[in-house]
């Protein structure tokens, strides 16, 4: 039987999370929401519920791939729109730390839904594909972090709380140490509060 020809899984691959990236850019532009944000203020929003300690501009111009005077501009603007607020860095007169506001708040709380349509397309999801996608894109995300290809992000494969396949002979094999409790795949995180980098 001869072969089908065709393009290589990895390349297939991509072109899927190619047009993904298509569907959030463009619910992402749908989205905007009541103070109509653009992509990048919306990113600002997560990054800083994520993580409800003061952040400073840096922090988030690293976190976000991009550049201090490109996240300074959307920051005015979400201050701006009294969304996130300004404080003088306690550790450093100089600097400025970045908080939410409430609005800023409710707002994050809207962004976390997910849209319609993202959310009829993952019920087409069994649990074990749902697994494999995490535990692909994990591996995925890790490669590309450890080639600086990407910032860090703050998931479960780069943890020191993570024990992978500690009990390998149960569906959830891997271990956090932080809530002490076993998981599987399709609870692995790709953004953790609780993240201990090594």
């Amino acid at each position: 039987m001869k072969d089908v020809p065709g393009t290589p899984p990895h390349e297939q691959l991509m072109v899927g999370i190619t047009r993904l990236g298509q569907a959030l850019r463009i619910s992402s532009y749908r989205n905007t929401g009541p103070h109509r944000l653009s992509p990048l203020q919306a990113d600002i929003i997560v990054l800083l519920a994520g993580d409800p300690r003061p952040r400073r501009l840096s922090e988030l111009a690293v976190s976000l791939a991009s550049t201090p005077p490109t996240i300074s501009d959307a920051v005015k603007t979400l201050t701006a729109k009294g969304l996130v607020e300004r404080r003088r860095d306690v550790s450093d007169a100089r600097a400025v730390s970045l908080t939410l506001t409430q609005a800023g708040g409710a707002e994050a709380e809207r962004l976390a839904r997910l849209p319609a349509e993202f959310t009829e397309a993952m019920s087409a999801l069994g649990q074990e594909d749902l697994a494999a996608m995490l535990r692909g894109m994990s591996s995925m995300i890790r490669s590309l972090q450890d080639q600086r290809a990407v910032p860090v992000t703050r998931m479960c494969l780069t943890c020191s709380h993570f024990r992978p396949r500690v009990h390998p002979d149960s569906d959830k094999p891997h271990h956090c140490a932080f809530v002490d409790n076993a998981f599987g795949d399709a609870e692995l995180r790709l953004e953790c509060p609780d993240h201990l980098a090594p």
